[in-house]
């Protein structure tokens, strides 16, 4: 039997963890004296060396319990989820680094090659479109989008220009939003409006679509700083490729805020 101590120091594990990792239930000692000593086993080594590998690959504590008892297959099921978790988890750290640098040698004075938002005022034209406007999370964008384009079909419709969806909520709920999709046809018919002509501030954005809300932080910074303007009218995705076979970072964008001039 080895003493706390010695497992402690055999593990390089303080006593106060394997305390804590008794009181969750992930590694008993194997008795405990009447003094309260606590005395492992020696190969209960081999279960603080699998808590310990789990660990080092992110599992929290309380994930780690369930997977102590699982046998290979299982546990390697687990390992490729964890495994994809991590590279995502490494795209979006490496995404945040790459704006953190550049927002530093920019205001360090320091230019740089990376592409960055370039906003413009642009005279969005009048447009005919054929629409559907509903309720629903963004979970439900894909199947709105679906729906539009078969009920354009069925009604004989051609596409014209891009497909483009609009948020008409006050507030923002990624849970429950007012959006609705359009799509920009040549003929007109049942169904069919007219989109008025308005003036934009708009931007690019080149690459996936969970990363528009820099396009979104790109015209909030030039608002905030072009006062004469003012939004008027809900903000607009406009898809200028097609998603389906085009790789993530290919995706291009237009973000547009229709703006009106304030009046002096």
């Amino acid at each position: 039997m080895l003493t706390i101590g010695e497992f402690s120091r055999l593990t390089r594990t303080t006593p106060r963890m394997l305390r804590h990792y008794d009181a969750l239930g992930l590694l008993h000692p194997d008795t405990v004296g009447e003094n309260g000593y606590r005395y492992y086993r020696q190969e209960q080594l081999s279960d603080l060396v699998r808590i310990q590998w789990l660990s080092g690959y992110g599992f929290a504590l309380h994930e780690i319990g369930p997977l102590l008892g699982l046998e290979d297959g299982a546990l390697l099921s687990r390992l490729h989820q964890r495994r994809e978790a991590l590279r995502r988890e490494l795209e979006q750290r490496g995404d945040l680094l790459r704006r953190l640098e550049a927002d530093i040698l920019r205001m360090e004075g320091v230019s740089t090659m990376e592409t960055t938002y370039h906003v413009i005022l642009v005279e969005d034209p009048e447009q005919k479109v054929f629409s559907i406007r509903r309720t629903t999370g963004v979970e439900g964008y894909h199947q709105l989008f679906e729906d539009l384009r078969r009920e354009a079909a069925a009604r004989g419709l051609t596409q014209a220009g891009p497909i483009q969806m609009l948020y008409h909520d006050q507030d923002f709920h990624p849970e429950r939003s007012d959006v609705e999709a359009q799509m920009v046809v040549a003929q007109e018919g049942p169904g069919v409006t007219v989109k008025p002509r308005c003036t934009c501030a708009a931007v690019r954005h080149r690459g996936p679509y969970d990363k528009l809300h820099l396009a979104y932080e790109a015209l909030c910074a030039w608002l905030a700083e072009h006062t004469e303007y003012r939004p008027c009218g809900p903000a607009m995705d406009r898809y200028l490729n097609e998603p389906h076979g085009t790789p993530p970072g290919d995706l291009e964008t237009g973000v547009l805020f229709p703006v009106e001039r304030v009046k002096d």
